[in-house]
């Protein structure tokens, strides 16, 4: 077992979080020469290369073992801080990466980390990704915790189910009118145009092809952002699947109408974060239950 010295850890951290080696020597707030000799240590302390030249600077497969050591390390180090502080002593903010989906992370996930204000030891480094994928960073050791729709939990972490997110087929009715024949029914989508988030978003394509019975031949539009998904539907472009908390005034209002005859697409969600004793993780463990009970459905 190689000794890996704490300082040369952080510096692993600071350059992967930031992407550069220059950014790190800012954040760490020495030279850009320090830094690379600290890297260079570490890689002989680990005997294998940690990072990819390149830019943004990547872990290897080697580094992503020590990036998890090393993340791990810093939540725990961030708790005994935390207790010294009591005695006098200051420490740092802790940036702590998590993974979340898309449709999470624009509707009720910030209100847990508004819930933990205010405090100054920590700071959340939220990566944007599709529920199905955001355990990718979770194994690799990017991120210290995760809302996934899987519920089988990686090695080292533990899994707790939160809800589940509803999603509605939804079009505007004058898409019904021009692309439907008039009648809103999940039916008459054989040829009709939808709308999906990007290429890792499925929701929209497995109801298709559960109603069509196939990979069909309607015209699929792309639309990555949480905004021009939601108006390229408002707007007219296609039909697609929003949450609840994303359509249930527009469906009240008429400017959004249901397609007929689709139920309702329930994702289930769970929270996977690395299994340690770190207070840090559980205060934002329970702040991320408290407020997916407010939002999700059982």
């Amino acid at each position: 077992m190689p000794e890996l010295n704490s300082d040369q850890l952080r510096t692993l951290l600071a350059v992967i979080d930031e992407g550069t080696f220059d950014a790190a020597a800012a954040k760490l707030h020495i030279t850009p020469s320090a830094v690379s000799q600290r890297i260079k240590a570490l890689e002989q302390a680990a005997g294998a290369v940690l990072v990819r030249r390149s830019t943004p600077i990547h872990a290897t497969e080697a580094g992503l073992v020590v990036l998890r050591h090393a993340r791990k390390l810093a939540l725990l180090d961030l708790d005994l801080t935390r207790e010294l502080s009591a005695a006098g002593r200051q420490g740092g903010a802790l940036s702590v990466p998590i993974a979340v989906n898309t449709d999470s992370l624009d509707t009720w996930f910030p209100d847990a980390l508004t819930a933990l204000v205010p405090r100054d030891d920590i700071v959340f480094d939220l990566r944007r990704e599709d529920q199905e994928h955001t355990l990718e960073l979770l194994r690799s050791g990017e991120v210290a915790a995760a809302v996934t729709s899987i519920a089988e939990p990686v090695q080292g972490a533990v899994s707790i189910p939160l809800g589940s997110m509803r999603y509605r087929a939804v079009c505007s009715p004058a898409y019904a009118e021009a692309q439907l024949g008039g009648v809103a029914h999940i039916r008459r989508i054989a040829d009709a145009p939808y709308v999906d988030f990007d290429r890792k978003d499925q929701l929209q394509h497995r109801l298709y092809h559960a109603v069509v019975g196939g990979e069909g031949r309607a015209p699929r539009h792309y639309a990555p952002t949480t905004t021009a998904f939601t108006r390229a539907i408002f707007g007219g472009l296609g039909w697609g699947l929003l949450p609840d908390q994303q359509c249930a005034d527009a469906l009240a209002s008429g400017e959004l109408v249901r397609l007929g005859g689709a139920r309702t697409v329930r994702v289930p969600l769970y929270w996977q974060r690395w299994a340690i004793a770190s207070s840090v993780l559980d205060d934002v463990t329970d702040a991320v239950r408290a407020a997916a009970r407010e939002s999700l459905v059982r």
